[in-house]
């Protein structure tokens, strides 16, 4: 305990003279502190615009006034100022403070781009999925050495695409055609005078991929400063229980949520990468020139010099991303210079290199047809499913290789979900680079088609549009599977429909209408558990196609409609049909993309439902692809353990993390980052939770069974309320022999059937939202301070769930 608690008078019970506080977390898409604190009236008390801390504004001081009703706190006098102080109801009513973290996913209008990181994003995700094998099994490093090589491509894939739109389209195919350059005054400087030339106009136009390159460095550093560098406090963890395996869960580690070193050296191999991808472009298209049979000696030695010299590029930024991953037993705050500084540099240097050879007088160089070194593309959507497929095999390798009892038959698609997100993100990197090269190479060529003859340029690589061919198949699958969870839910709420009344005893009966609706949203709540059969259904639909539109492209070099000419029947106009309208999904996905981008920079609500994908997307730290939207976790739970550490320390009282979806999941993680003292007199409460129901499935290794199980351990009392009729959140210990412990619910949804004296309207069904509502929410926080008095005076105290009132009291929304 720390030497600054205040002792407690003789003969007074711990509790009544000692304050006790509630630390709200909210959850996903953000509220207001005064929404949290259920009064206009509140003050930021620690904290800044990004993410703080709020009270009251009476309660702004309460610590320094408590006790001075008999135990009673002034929180009480400002909820109901006729109401007399109590001791029993200071027990239940502790402090009300709210943590805001909304401003981290959705404050700043300029984040809704992130939106564009989307395949950076859930290539990272992968990265977490790896099945709770023990962390010395040789499979996890090389999982997690093929998960960084997937998102290394994706960077190569996005400089690609940019120097296919730029290089290829722009430079080198609409600026040599008089017919595409006609009305484009823009190009003058690509058509006439000193940058006439092929290679001075691809060096020209190499401008636009270095500078995204350089764009996505800049916010990878500037984002690391405003959210990942918090530290974390100066105590490290005490002792976890530990894992079957016999390792401490990973988030009780104190340096999980600071990763500096991986991140700044991850940031320096994509940024080569990027700008090697820009040179290797710039001289593949030289050396076509320069290596032809008959050609000048002296270009010929310096491309093959500079072929030598990327080539060694491209080993030590391969050498840099697959080196060492995470070192979480410690907060590694050391860089790697060599990497961080030398390795970007050099490859600066390389394409500075390239573009003076490229932009070399060559009189008889002249551009025709597509740029060469397009069929990178190709190469590249080989290599991804080569890697994902080596994913698969090494995560069922992991996954059998897991202690009994860590994933309880629990784990999404068997602990094969990382290498299938890691195919989707691979699938979502292609739609919108080729989408934007798609509808880029249409809006040159006006009168045209692109990859079909007579038309004023050659347009893109065949591969995307065959790629562009297969959305509206992968769309109908989609769909269909829709249709079969609707109709499944049809199902179930007529199954459930009679069993709804029985549920209310001693209320009035109603019409069935009432039990069809409360049924129809349980059964949709349901559906959720779904999601992994449709990931499942999406990965193998996207590897046959996929592999459908290589093969086509490689077969024919033509795009699927006049590959499909001499098809028999209508085949060659559905062909056409889909070939076009798949160019144009691709397109509009883009388009969306930008647009919601572009809403959310000038509404606020916008940029809130924006900010929600980004809640669950962006809570993980970036330990595979640094071009990943920030996580915003590495500064929220440094935060969160910040003020549990230092207020307990301050007071010697109890407190109670409140924690609603996700922001369960950052009071729980701040909950494993205590300290042994401060973790005796913290209590956990979540509502609403989904540690389970998609974090303990999807990543199994950090809240798998095995993980939950030891942080239940950990906490001398958490409580989880949860509801059926709640689509995210659900049951934290599922199959435990101890669940009850943990666990109180269902909670009833609606709280009352029909209308009766009390209640003369009908009871809203929450679902997801206002917990505090039920009466179990009180009843609980007041059994978890109870716990705290009971185990500080030495006297055990089981954790059962506590009996609700019977007629509740209506808080204010929080």
């Amino acid at each position: 305990m720390p030497e600054n608690r205040p002792a407690t008078p003789a003969g007074q019970r711990r509790g009544q003279g000692e304050p006790a506080l509630e630390l709200l977390v909210h959850g996903v898409g953000g509220t207001t502190p005064q929404e949290m604190l259920g009064d206009p009236r509140t003050v930021r008390i620690t904290g800044d615009d990004t993410a703080g801390i709020h009270r009251r504004a009476d309660d702004a001081d309460a610590e320094s006034r408590f006790g001075e009703y008999s135990g009673g706190l002034t929180a009480d006098r400002s909820a109901d100022p006729l109401a007399e102080p109590s001791a029993d109801r200071a027990r239940q009513r502790p402090i009300p403070e709210a943590y805001c973290w909304s401003n981290l996913t959705s404050g700043n209008s300029a984040r809704a781009l992130w939106l564009l990181l989307l395949p950076f994003m859930v290539a990272n995700l992968a990265h977490w999925m790896r099945p709770a094998a023990p962390a010395r099994h040789r499979g996890q490093r090389l999982y997690d050495v093929l998960v960084r090589l997937v998102a290394l491509s994706l960077t190569v894939l996005l400089t690609a695409a940019a120097c296919e739109v730029a290089l290829d389209l722009v430079a080198w195919q609409c600026a040599a055609s008089e017919r595409c350059a006609r009305d484009k005054s823009w190009l003058g400087p690509l058509t006439g005078g000193w940058w006439a030339s092929p290679g001075r106009r691809l060096v020209l136009a190499a401008l636009v991929p270095a500078a995204l390159t350089a764009l996505l460095w800049w916010l990878s550093h500037r984002t690391w400063s405003a959210y990942e560098s918090a530290s974390p406090p100066p105590r490290p963890p005490g002792p976890a229980r530990p894992l079957p395996g016999g390792e401490r869960p990973a988030l009780s580690l104190p340096g999980f949520w600071y990763g500096r070193r991986l991140v700044s050296r991850l940031r320096a191999a994509h940024t080569a990468a990027g700008l090697l991808t820009v040179a290797t472009a710039l001289l593949t298209a030289a050396a076509s020139h320069d290596l032809r049979p008959g050609g000048d000696a002296a270009p010929e030695i310096l491309a093959r010099a500079l072929t030598a010299v990327l080539a060694a590029g491209w080993a030590a930024t391969v050498l840099v991303a697959v080196r060492k991953g995470r070192t979480e037993s410690e907060p590694d705050e050391r860089i790697d210079r060599w990497a961080s500084k030398v390795l970007p540099g050099a490859a600066l240097g390389a394409l500075a290199l390239t573009a003076v050879h490229a932009a070399w007088p060559r009189p008889d160089w002249a551009s025709s047809a597509q740029l060469p070194g397009t069929g990178v593309f190709a190469w590249l959507a080989l290599l991804q499913g080569a890697l994902a497929a080596a994913i698969a095999v090494t995560a069922y390798v992991l996954h059998r290789a897991a202690p009994p009892g860590s994933c309880a038959g629990r784990c999404a698609m068997g602990g094969l979900g990382g290498a299938a997100v890691a195919l989707l993100a691979c699938a979502l990197g292609g739609v919108l680079t080729g989408g934007v090269a798609q509808r880029v190479a249409d809006w040159l060529d006006k009168d045209g088609t692109p990859g079909v003859a007579g038309g004023a340029i050659a347009g893109p690589p065949v591969l995307l549009s065959w790629q562009a061919a297969v959305i509206p198949v992968l769309l109908v699958v989609v769909v269909a599977f829709a249709l079969v969870a609707a109709v499944r839910a049809g199902r179930t709420r007529r199954r459930l429909t009679p069993g709804i009344v029985e549920s209310y005893e001693g209320e009035p009966r109603e019409l069935e209408s009432r039990s069809r609706q409360i049924a129809r949203v349980v059964a949709w709540a349901r559906l959720t558990d779904s999601a992994p059969v449709l990931i499942a259904s999406v990965t193998v639909t996207t590897v046959l196609l996929g592999a459908g539109a290589l093969a086509g492209a490689a077969r024919t070099g033509l795009p699927p409609g006049p590959a499909a000419a001499s098809w028999p029947g209508p085949l060659p106009a559905a062909a056409q049909a889909v070939q076009a309208l798949g160019s144009w999904l691709m397109g509009a996905m883009v388009v969306l993309l930008v647009a919601m981008g572009r809403r959310a920079y000038r509404d606020a609500a916008a940029r809130r439902t924006v900010g929600i994908l980004w809640d669950v997307g962006t809570f993980w730290p970036r330990a595979a692809h640094p071009f990943a939207p920030p996580c915003y976790a590495e500064r929220a739970v440094p935060d969160l353990t910040w003020r549990m550490c230092t207020w307990t320390a301050r007071t010697g009282g109890r407190l109670v993390i409140s924690g609603h979806s996700q922001g369960s999941v950052l009071a729980a993680a701040a909950v494993w980052q205590l300290d042994p003292d401060t973790r005796g007199r913290v209590a956990l409460l979540t509502y609403g939770s989904p540690l389970e129901r998609l974090y303990g499935r999807w990543f199994p290794s950090c809240f798998g069974p095995a993980p939950l199980r030891a942080l239940s351990e950990e906490v001398d009392c958490w409580r989880n309320l949860w509801r059926r009729t709640d689509p995210i959140g659900g049951p934290v210990m599922t199959g435990e022999e101890d669940a009850d412990e943990v666990d109180r619910g269902p909670l009833r949804d609606p709280l009352h059937y029909g209308r009766t004296p009390e209640h003369p309207l009908p009871a809203p069904i929450l679902g997801h939202g206002d917990y505090q509502a039920d009466p179990a929410f009180d009843a609980e926080r007041a059994a978890l301070l109870d716990r705290l008095d009971r185990l500080a005076e030495g006297r055990e105290a089981p954790c059962v769930p506590a009996q609700p009132e019977r007629r509740p009291e209506r808080r204010p929304e929080r």
